[in-house]
C-alpha cells in the first residue's frame, strides 16, 4: 500500500571484477517508479546476491567468490540498514564452506540463513544472532552426481536455496544434477536432513536455476537455465492429501515443450534419489513435488542461443515473469490458481543486454529489469489488467548489476 509516510529503498547486489564499487542504494518513487542514487558499500568483493530480513532491519549478501581471508570458498556478509538514510552499516561476514555461493535465502524469524555454493555443489546454513549478525555455519551438505552437459553439469552446481511456504523443507536447485534436493529443517538443532525420495527430477540437460512458490503455497516453478523453459509443480504440503500423478513431461502429446520420449515404466540407476522418478510404484507414494507442466520461455520463432535466468511472481498470484539472457526479454505468463498452469501472455524486451535478474517492486506496479552485460537497470510499469510491461523511459546506470531487492519503511 502507497501512503505518505511509506519509504522505499532498493538495493543492488554486483560483479565488482569492474567497475563496479559493491552495493548501490536508491531511494525510490513509489508514484513514478524513479530511483534516485543514495550511496554504495564498498566493503565487500562481489556482493552478487542479496536477501532482507522480514523487518528490512538488516541486508545479507553473498561474496561471489574463490577465495576469503586466503582460503578456498566464498563468504556471505550482513548489513544494518539505517531506516531514514537507506545506508548500510556492516556487522560482520564468514565463510561459506564452498566457491562461488550465488544464492542466499532467509527464515521468517531471521534466525537462519541459507547459502548455495555454485562451484562445490553445497548448501550452507548458518544461524542469525539477534543483533543481525552471522554465526558460524552450523552445516554443509554437499550434493553429489553429474548431468549430461558436459560443459556446464561435469558436477554439481548449487543455484539456489529456499525453504517451502510453511518452512519445514529446504529447497535447493542444482543446475549440475538436473534436481530440486529437498532437506528436512530441524530450526532447534540448526540441522538439515537429506529427504532424497521427496526430491523432484528435472528432465535431464535442463540446468534447472531458479525456484518461486505461488503465493497460494499450492504451486512451484522452476526455471531452467539450459533448456529454456519452466517446470511447473504441484507442492503437497506437510499435512495434505497426497494424490500424485505420473508427471505430464511422461504423456504422449504434440506439445514440444511437455513431452518425454522415454519409457515411463524403465527405471534408471539414479531414479531411487528422486520422488517425482519414473517408478510409480516405488517414488509416487512419497512425492511432496507433482510435476503438472512443462512450458518454453522463447518465442517459438527464436532459434538462437538464449539461459534463463530469474523467476518471479507477482504478490497476487496472478502473473510469472522469467528472463532470457540471449532473447533479452522478460516472458510473461497468466498463471491458473487453481491448476497452477502456466498461459504464455508475451515477451518483453528488457532495454539491455543479458538480464541476470528483476525485482517486482513492494507496491506490485513496478518491474526492474538487471541488464548485467549492458550495465543498466530499466523500469517498466505493470498494466493490471493485462501482467504486460511498458518502459516507462528513465534508465539507471549501476556496473554489473546481478540483484535488485526493495525495502519498505513505514
Amino acid at each position: 500500500m502507497i501512503t505518505s509516510k511509506s519509504r522505499y529503498f532498493a538495493y543492488v547486489g554486483t560483479y565488482t571484477h569492474g567497475d563496479s564499487e559493491g552495493i548501490y542504494v536508491f531511494t525510490f518513487d513509489a508514484l513514478t517508479g524513479l530511483l534516485e542514487p543514495v550511496g554504495v558499500s564498498k566493503k565487500l568483493e562481489n556482493p552478487s546476491y542479496l536477501a532482507l530480513d522480514k523487518d528490512n532491519k538488516y541486508l545479507y549478501t553473498v561474496m561471489e567468490t574463490d577465495k576469503f581471508n586466503g582460503e578456498k570458498g566464498g563468504a556471505v556478509g550482513s548489513f544494518s540498514i539505517d531506516k531514514m538514510t537507506g545506508n548500510l552499516e556492516f556487522l560482520n561476514c564468514r565463510p561459506t564452506k564452498g566457491r562461488a555461493p550465488c544464492h542466499i535465502s532467509i527464515d521468517k524469524e531471521n534466525k537462519y540463513l541459507f547459502a548455495a555454493n555454485y562451484s562445490e555443489g553445497t548448501v550452507a546454513l548458518f544461524p542469525i544472532n539477534s543483533d543481525g549478525s552471522i554465526s558460524p555455519v552450523s552445516d554443509v551438505i554437499y550434493h553429489e552426481g553429474c548431468g549430461p552437459n558436459k560443459e556446464r553439469q561435469e558436477k554439481p552446481h548449487a543455484h539456489y536455496v529456499s525453504l517451502t511456504p510453511e518452512e519445514e523443507y529446504l529447497c535447493a536447485v542444482d543446475l549440475g544434477i538436473d534436481k530440486v534436493m529437498v532437506y528436512r529443517f530441524d530450526k532447534e538443532k540448526g540441522k538439515l536432513t537429506p529427504l532424497k525420495n521427496l526430491s523432484p527430477k528435472i528432465k535431464p540437460g535442463s540446468g534447472p536455476r531458479h525456484m518461486v512458490f505461488h503465493p497460494n503455497g499450492n504451486f512451484a516453478y522452476v526455471i531452467n537455465e539450459l533448456s529454456s523453459d519452466i517446470v511447473v509443480f504441484k507442492y503437497n504440503s506437510p499435512g495434505s492429501s497426497l494424490h500424485c500423478s505420473p508427471p505430464a513431461s511422461l504423456y504422449g502429446n504434440n506439445n514440444k515443450h511437455n513431452s518425454y520420449s522415454g519409457n515411463y515404466n524403465q527405471k534408471s540407476s539414479h531414479d531411487s534419489d528422486y520422488g517425482i522418478g519414473y517408478d510409480s510404484s516405488h517414488d509416487y507414494p512419497n512425492c511432496i513435488f507433482e510435476e503438472i507442466q512443462y512450458i518454453s520461455t522463447l518465442p517459438d520463432e527464436y532459434k538462437n542461443i538464449n539461459y534463463c535466468s530469474a523467476i518471479h511472481m507477482d504478490r497476487n498470484g496472478k502473473y510469472l515473469y522469467a528472463s532470457n539472457r540471449g532473447h533479452d526479454s522478460i516472458a510473461i505468463f497468466k498463471a491458473d490458481e487453481i491448476s497452477g498452469k502456466l498461459q504464455p501472455i508475451a515477451h518483453t524486451p528488457t532495454g539491455g543486454n543479458f538480464p541476470r535478474d528483476f525485482a517486482i517492486d513492494p507496491t506490485g506496479n513496478f518491474l526492474f529489469a538487471a541488464n548485467q552485460n549492458s550495465d543498466t537497470i530499466v523500469p517498466f510499469k505493470i498494466l493490471p489488467e493485462s501482467g504486460k510491461l511498458e518502459q516507462i523511459g528513465h534508465i539507471i546506470n549501476v556496473p554489473a548489476p546481478v540483484c535488485i531487492k526493495f525495502a519498505e519503511f513505514m
